[in-house]
């Protein structure tokens, strides 16, 4: 790896996998409650395989732990229900490679917020964490909006190839722009927000929790 004086040297190193295995093979006493933690999430695993609707009862809690609000965890469940629809449509329209999944969201995704998914995340400061669990509530909604009608277009015009599947991601998304314009002519502001989640939340367990852009003040 590059080091600090700017050249290759050899280090010893070990991507996530590999970590876990090194863990399991520390015959230390020390090392047993993360081997006990691992072994619980190959259970939890197995128990989602068995039971889907594991998968998003977890993610509920997940979410709930990390100070989200239970109506922003509501509208979040949905959204994924939405995006499982519109990628069962793009693969129903021959789609099948992943970087063409991630083409048709960059495109969804820059018709109606003006950025690319990786322009977003990097405006809102993220790296590996997931763009729609840092969106406000509009930006969620329109995200939504956008994926719901290229859904629905692709049903209807039953679109065959990367091409076709383009326009209606396309189209999809510019119904939430225009939608997102009449927010914000209202508003008097650009509802595309570079503020995350960790800017806001906080675990469950600390006091004093400040107000999240992801919920009403009606919930309160």
């Amino acid at each position: 790896m590059r080091a600090f004086d700017g050249k290759r040297r050899k280090v010893q190193a070990a991507d996530l996998q590999g970590i876990f295995r090194l863990i399991q093979s520390i015959p230390s006493k020390k090392a047993e409650p993360v081997k006990q933690w691992l072994a619980k999430l190959g259970e939890q695993r197995i128990d989602q395989m068995i039971d889907p609707e594991l998968t998003f009862q977890m993610a509920v809690e997940d979410y709930r732990r990390q100070g989200y609000s239970d109506k922003w965890i509501n509208e979040r469940m949905r959204s994924i229900e939405m995006r499982k629809e519109l990628t069962d449509e793009w693969h129903r329209a021959g789609i099948t490679e992943q970087k063409d999944f991630a083409i048709l969201t960059n495109v969804l995704t820059q018709a109606w917020s003006g950025m690319t998914t990786g322009e977003y995340k990097r405006h809102k400061g993220l790296t590996k964490e997931n763009l729609r669990d840092n969106m406000t509530n509009v930006e969620l909604a329109l995200n939504t909006l956008a994926e719901v009608t290229a859904t629905e277009i692709s049903r209807q015009r039953n679109p065959k190839g990367m091409a076709q599947s383009r326009q209606t991601a396309k189209e999809g998304g510019e119904v939430a722009r225009n939608a997102r314009a009449d927010i914000e002519s209202r508003l008097g502001h650009s509802v595309i927000s570079s503020e995350r989640a960790s800017d806001h939340i906080r675990p469950i367990e600390e006091k004093g929790k400040a107000e999240l852009p992801f919920e009403d003040k009606e919930d309160k």
